[in-house]
């Protein structure tokens, strides 16, 4: 009998002691978790979306991908295939349908005219980040907007002094793919890189239709769409002047670094630190 009741005893301490455990851990896990649900709605932060230029891919990016991931930020490269400004705006309007809640969509070169077509009337793009980009208005091109001062504008006059240019299947008549020839490619587009490096650019560059040079742009999303713009001052492709007069006109907050027209590639921690401080004014 009493072996009994120094069992019992021993159960009813043993279950408030455990009482006593668990009584606080049950609510430190409570209020750890109401803490930690505080936090991550603190720290909700938008996908950011990548868009390539014109003879490029979604490798151009490769540097801004690893420090966004790295900060904690959601990235999507998005592919941009350089067919034509409308179908190429529509590719990327299709594609921003499938992600869910804010986005900032960052368009360097030529992708910043595909951003500007595909994101009109898209509520979820909270920002447009430009990188050495175009800012088309409407019934502009990317040709017109290159300027007398382009590396590319001798190509207005006679295509083959810039460009190869190489058929392909079910291209309308008189148009090319077009790739730059690799001295121009060397001196236009990557100033701030090792001529190694640019000759390697050059040697994998995408080819690029060159409906997509001359296609008239559409209704711009930065009308109704805050916007952001990184300007390179070496850059030979897009000239900062005309760069500043685009982002001027379409009311953009401008920033300038002393960089190339692949600034994105030679310097992509300052384009990193743009790309979010857009994201952190409008995500």
């Amino acid at each position: 009998m009493l072996v009994h009741r120094i069992r019992y005893a021993a159960a009813v301490t043993a279950a408030a002691a455990a009482t006593a455990v668990l009584l606080p851990l049950g609510l430190t896990s409570a209020t750890a978790a109401t803490a930690t649900t505080k936090v991550t709605h603190q720290a909700a932060k938008p996908t950011i979306v990548l868009v390539h230029g014109a003879w490029a891919d979604g490798s151009s990016w490769s540097g801004e991908v690893s420090r966004l991931q790295r900060d904690g930020y959601t990235v999507a490269v998005a592919p941009n295939p350089l067919r034509g400004l409308s179908s190429d705006a529509d590719y990327l309007r299709d594609y921003l349908a499938s992600i869910t809640g804010p986005i900032v969509l960052v368009g360097h070169s030529y992708g910043g005219a595909v951003i500007t077509n595909a994101a009109t009337g898209n509520a979820n793009v909270k920002a447009l980040v430009y990188i050495d980009a175009y800012l088309p208005d409407e019934d502009q091109t990317v040709s017109d907007l290159s300027g007398a001062d382009s590396a590319l504008a001798p190509a207005v006059a006679n295509p083959t002094s810039v460009f190869k240019l190489v058929n392909y299947p079910g291209a309308p008549n008189g148009v090319y793919d077009s790739y730059v020839l690799p001295d121009v490619f060397v001196r236009g587009f990557a100033g701030d890189l090792s001529p190694a490096t640019g000759a390697q650019l050059a040697a994998s560059q995408t080819p690029t239709s060159l409906i997509a040079l001359g296609e008239h742009s559409g209704p711009p999303a930065w009308k109704t769409i805050p916007s952001w713009d990184l300007i390179g001052t070496k850059d030979r492709i897009i000239p900062e002047a005309q760069q500043v007069a685009m982002a001027t006109h379409a009311g953009a907050r401008i920033q300038k670094f002393d960089a190339s027209h692949l600034g994105i590639i030679s310097q992509p921690g300052i384009v990193t630190s743009f790309i979010e401080k857009a994201a952190c004014a409008n995500g």
